[in-house]
């Protein structure tokens, strides 16, 4: 299948996209003994790619999920000190995490090399479902269940809810496939609630289970499988 060159040298390991366009602009990149351009496409199955000389060697698709703890970021480019969620996984592929929770967020994170399948998953086009479990400062009843299911403007647009159940007084499941920024919290203040804790529970066909707080696991194949239909 053809792709861009730099999209093939940073799913292979080689460095992140940016950087191996800087790469192939050094012209230390060549394709069936070519030196690459930048816009250049290439199978990495049937091409002979090369970086300084030496062939690149593609790193095996890897799916994965981690039970996000409160106080770690999700970007991977945050300042020094900072926790980063890639600090709790261990596997020697370059893995990254497919959207974001807050650093004050805990739940479920998928982690992927495959760079098609994140595309899909993160393009509001798409519509991937997920789930949360929201603790608030007040009652949330069912009058303010309707409302919300009407709609709620954050930012002149209307949010989307696809389901809402209420497990306790204070506590909301929502399910929504917007991904804007902290959209849940702005969700729930524009009806005049702060949100105290949140949880993300499930994404997509992929939930929890009983995975507990720091700790990850590896998809199975049914899993793999699940995901990319509902991509």
């Amino acid at each position: 299948m053809l792709q861009r060159l730099q999209k093939i040298l940073a799913s292979a390991g080689i460095a992140s996209r940016r950087k191996c366009e800087e790469l192939i602009i050094s012209g230390l990149v060549k394709v069936n003994g070519q030196i690459a351009t930048i816009g250049q496409k290439a199978d990495a199955e049937k091409d002979s790619i090369l970086v300084d000389d030496q062939n690149i060697l593609l790193e095996k698709k890897v799916y994965l999920i981690l039970h996000k703890p409160r106080g770690y970021v999700t970007t991977v480019d945050e300042p020094f000190g900072m926790r980063k969620v890639t600090e709790l996984i261990n596997v020697k592929e370059r893995v990254y995490p497919v959207g974001r929770l807050d650093k004050d967020t805990s739940g479920i994170l998928f982690f992927t090399n495959d760079g098609a399948l994140a595309h899909k998953l993160l393009h509001p086009s798409f519509g991937v479902d997920k789930t949360y479990l929201v603790s608030v400062d007040k009652t949330f009843g069912k009058k303010e269940v309707e409302v919300m299911q009407k709609g709620i403007l954050v930012d002149g647009r209307k949010v989307a809810v696809k389901a809402i159940k209420l497990p306790a007084p204070f506590k909301v499941s929502i399910t929504i496939h917007e991904g804007r920024k902290h959209i849940v919290k702005r969700l729930f203040e524009a009806m005049g609630y702060q949100v105290k804790e949140l949880c993300r529970v499930s994404f997509g066909p992929l939930n929890l289970g009983h995975l507990k707080l720091g700790q990850w696991r590896y998809l199975n194949k049914e899993e793999v499988e699940e995901l990319k239909k509902a991509a």
